[in-house]
């Protein structure tokens, strides 16, 4: 399949530091959709221990209190895109914030284990919603020079909000000794999100709605305004024709998305966004602790090397803003899925000849570096790009659907497979590294370039070179 996407350059840009600040601002406030997405689902892992002497729950319990956001997240994902297709990316995003307060509030407040599964499973569509929402709504708004470095920093948000979560449990915990934090301190953990929530619920008043869904609902002059202060009087008005012409080809039917020429970019999505499942991403991000302690390591080691997982997918999340648009998306794919081979390799390795402490950190740090500055952000991104306008948001909701059926399934079958006497950690890490193995080929022979393309540009290479 060719790789390549024809396209003319497109025409300079205006790039006055206002409007620059702007663009940061607005893809700014989505990307905190990313921060409370990457806090809901990672504040639980603090708030289990407490939460499980709280209610006195079983351990099939235990599990649902923690799988309970991920089964929210399945709807979430599913119903949002065709939801934010009718009424816009910008009215859902609000409901994503008031769900994330709701959430918070409740998830803090429960007088039965059935209340808190019911309060974590509303966060949980918040979280599916806006794993849709938010890399369209920043793909649609920002100029094509800046959409890699401005998509990845949803991925940023993300695992911001991961690593303050280590820190938020861990100063909550002081307050109180285990008495404390069984009665309270696991709801000061859970109920804090509230504030981020509030913030980026007061932070959307203050965002336009996508420029290209106000063009599909026939509004071209409130888009035409938007586009004015992203990118200037004259490339304004070369984006609309754009956008119209783009619109002017498209049904948006699902009929003509599966069996027409847009087939390939699904299939890349679901590809894609699974291999950043079955990479094993999840299994170190919600069993780190776990993962050390087994190999040798003491519950503070283990902590601490969690802490080290955390950090280092926060700073390798810079590395995808930083060459993005300058390598482009394919090349980090590439060089990100390669290592991710070795990195797991090694992991297996480490785990079959018994390393412990220093070696096993080092190689699991490896692979969360790979992740983090390509597959990690590069997937959402991709797919928030690949998508024709009319379909963009449903698209998604497969692409996100795809991420969350993934995510569970592994979240399940990692303790299993761990903890089996014949595959045990070593083959399961295996297992991983050849799905990386198969995401580098697929990478390499079916997914083009997007860099520097407007969204329109995707769109007619989809048409013009269907295969």
């Amino acid at each position: 399949m060719s790789s390549r996407i024809p396209a003319n350059p497109p025409p300079a840009r205006s790039s006055s530091p206002g409007r620059i600040r702007y663009v940061l601002f607005v893809t700014g406030v989505a990307a905190i959709g990313g921060f409370l997405f990457g806090y809901d689902t990672a504040v639980i892992n603090g708030a289990n221990t407490y939460l499980k002497a709280a209610f006195q729950l079983t351990s099939a319990q235990e599990g649902l209190a923690g799988a309970s956001a991920i089964l929210g997240c399945i709807p979430g994902a599913m119903f949002a895109g065709s939801l934010s297709d009718r009424y816009g990316r910008r009215r859902l995003l609000f409901v994503c914030a008031v769900l994330y307060a709701l959430s918070a509030v409740f998830s803090a407040i429960p007088r039965t284990f059935v209340e808190f599964v019911v309060a974590r499973f509303v966060g949980g569509v918040g979280i599916g919603a806006s794993s849709i929402l938010c890399p369209v709504y920043i793909a649609e708004i920002a100029p094509e020079k800046w959409r890699g470095r401005l998509g990845t920093l949803f991925q940023l948000g993300i695992v911001t909000g991961i690593f303050l979560t280590l820190f938020v449990n861990q100063l909550v915990q002081g307050f109180g000794g285990e008495a404390w934090n069984t009665a309270v301190g696991w709801r000061w953990m859970l109920g804090l999100e509230f504030v981020p929530a509030a913030i980026f619920l007061g932070m959307l008043f203050a965002v336009p709605e996508s420029p290209r869904w106000l063009v599909q609902q026939g509004r071209d002059a409130e888009a035409r305004k938007v586009l004015l202060r992203v990118a200037g009087e004259g490339h304004a008005d070369q984006e609309m024709s754009a956008i119209r012409r783009a619109l002017g080809g498209e049904q948006g039917r699902w009929g003509e998305f599966l069996a027409g020429p847009f087939r390939r970019p699904l299939l890349i999505a679901v590809v894609i966004m699974a291999c950043s499942q079955f990479c094993g991403i999840n299994a170190i991000m919600f069993y780190s602790t776990k993962i050390f302690a087994a190999a040798g390591g003491g519950q503070d080691v283990a902590f601490s090397s969690s802490v080290w997982v955390g950090l280092i997918n926060l700073l390798f999340t810079f590395v995808a803003i930083a060459f993005v648009d300058r390598l482009g998306r394919k090349p980090l794919l590439l060089i990100g899925t390669l290592v991710q081979v070795v990195a797991l390799a090694l992991v297996g390795w480490a785990f079959h000849t018994q390393q412990q402490g220093p070696v096993l950190l080092f190689c699991v740090v490896i692979f969360i570096a790979a992740f983090a500055m390509a597959l990690g952000p590069i997937g959402w991104l991709l797919c928030s790009e690949i998508f024709p306008n009319k379909f963009r948001g449903r698209a998604m909701s497969v692409a996100a659907f795809t991420v969350w059926v993934c995510c569970f399934i592994v979240a399940q079958t990692f303790p299993m497979l761990n903890d089996n006497p014949v595959i045990g950690p070593a083959i399961t890490f295996w297992i991983y590294a050849l799905v990386s193995l198969f995401a580098f080929g697929f990478v390499a022979w079916c997914i083009p370039e997007t860099k520097g393309r407007t969204l329109e540009e995707i769109e007619a290479r989809w048409i013009e070179h269907p295969r």
